[in-house]
Formats: C-alpha cells, sequence, structure tokens
C-alpha cells in the first residue's frame, strides 16, 4: 500500500509542473505575439531587455482569461502588451492619467479596452513634491488583477492611501495587486536624488494597510550596481535603476 501511495504522490508532483506549464502556455504565446507586434516602435522594444515583460507578467500570474487595470498607463509600454493578451477571453481596464493612450482605442486589437476614473485629478499642491489625488474610486468590481509600474513613488502619502484603498475596493477576494517601483534606501529621509524612488518596506506596510497580504517578491529587476544615491532620471542610472516588484493579494 505504501509503495503505491508513493508511487501515486511522485505522479501528481510530475503532473503538477506539467499542469502549470499547460496553463501559463496561452498567456505566453500571446505575450510573445504582442511583443512582436507592429504597434510597438523601436523605443518600445530598446526596454525590453530591461523591463523583462514576459518573466515579470509571469510572475505576477497574468492569465489570459483575466480582468486586469492597469493603473496609470502613461505611454502606453505596458498597455500594448496587456490589452492585446486578454482581448479575446478577459478585459483591459485603463485607469488615471490615461490620455495618452486613448489613441490605442482605434487599433486593431485594442477594440475591447476600457478606461475609467479617467476625471481623476492629479495635481501637485503648493509646497508638496508629491502629487495628491482627488478621485471617486476606480469605477469597477471584481477585477482580478491591479497592475502599476513606476507610478507609485509619483504620490504623496494620503494619496498613496487613498489608491490602494480603491484597489483593495476593485479586486474580487483573492485578486493580485502588482507594484514595481524605484528602490529607495530603507528610511532615507526626502532629498534630491531620491524623489523617484519608493522604500520597498514603506510601500508593503502601506499596502497591508489597505488589507492586501504580500505573497511573493520578484529580483527580477535587482540591479546591484545601482547604488540608490542618484535620482531615476540621471544618466548614469537611467535604464538600470533598481527597482522592487511585489505581489500582494486581496483574502
Amino acid at each position: 500500500m505504501r509503495s503505491a501511495r508513493n508511487t501515486l504522490l511522485a505522479g501528481m508532483l510530475v503532473l503538477a509542473p506539467m499542469t502549470a506549464l499547460a496553463d501559463w502556455e496561452p498567456t505566453q504565446e500571446k505575450i510573445e505575439a504582442a511583443l512582436a507586434a507592429d504597434i510597438r516602435d523601436e523605443g518600445d522594444t530598446e526596454r525590453d531587455r530591461n523591463r523583462r515583460a514576459l518573466e515579470t507578467l509571469e510572475f505576477f500570474g497574468l492569465t489570459e482569461d483575466m480582468t486586469i487595470l492597469e493603473l496609470m498607463p502613461g505611454s502606453g509600454w505596458y498597455t500594448k502588451i496587456l490589452a492585446p493578451v486578454v482581448a479575446e477571453n478577459g478585459q483591459y481596464f485603463g485607469a488615471i492619467g490615461t490620455g495618452r493612450i486613448e489613441s490605442l482605442m482605434s487599433e486593431p486589437g485594442f477594440e475591447q479596452m476600457e478606461l475609467v476614473a479617467t476625471d481623476a485629478n492629479m495635481f501637485r499642491a503648493d509646497g508638496d513634491r508629491f502629487l495628491s489625488l482627488e478621485f471617486d474610486g476606480l469605477g469597477v468590481e471584481d477585477v482580478d488583477m491591479v497592475l502599476t509600474f513606476r507610478n507609485y513613488h509619483n504620490f504623496n502619502a494620503e494619496a498613496r492611501a487613498a489608491l490602494n484603498e480603491a484597489v483593495y475596493d476593485a479586486l474580487a477576494p483573492g485578486g493580485i495587486y502588482a507594484v514595481v517601483d524605484h528602490t529607495r534606501r530603507h528610511m532615507e529621509p526626502d532629498g534630491p536624488e531620491n524623489g523617484r524612488r519608493v522604500d520597498p518596506v514603506l510601500a508593503i506596510m502601506e499596502i497591508q494597510n489597505a488589507g492586501f497580504r504580500l505573497v511573493d517578491f520578484s529580483t527580477l529587476h535587482r540591479r546591484p550596481d545601482d547604488e540608490l544615491r542618484y535620482e531615476v532620471g540621471r544618466e548614469t542610472v537611467t535604464g538600470n535603476t533598481d527597482r522592487w516588484t511585489l505581489k500582494f493579494i486581496k483574502e
């Protein structure tokens, strides 16, 4: 009996990775197709090696049938990958600061995109080096994943708290909050060289305070030769900043 049980367990251990691989393959194929799409220009493709989208999205657990929301998509570098991947079996939402991706909605493969929280007001109050935020939630519910890339550092503490609470409300139970940003030294005070960096310990505490649980982190964007001394925009660190990559879950 023990031999039969051991054989069964061994078979299950072999089968589990194979099943996970099979589940990932359709998403991987769509990500790879999006990365190779003509809509991406040379400026996009030059960043591929550094941003490692395929590995990053695999780490976060993206699948092609998810309903996802991208916070502050900027010029759309990740939008051009995310929206086509979920276009057939899932749904893409872009939220807050979406003006630069509106033009994508008329492109083939992007017709199903939806933009929400488009009236959110991001502004810098007098004397504040970081952005404040006025908005009335994200306008969606039961989302499977919310992603934001190198945006967390832009906001003051009050705005970050409001964002985290809004993300929590938008996600379904078990939903993933995926956050990447530039690393600041732990407990380093604000200075002229760290305005676009965030202490990852602070981010973890703030996001957990909104009700999330940290479930994993990745060193995909670890850059040991970034000494965390200089601002992200400096020539010596541009494109090579150390970034933390954190995965949270709504329980």
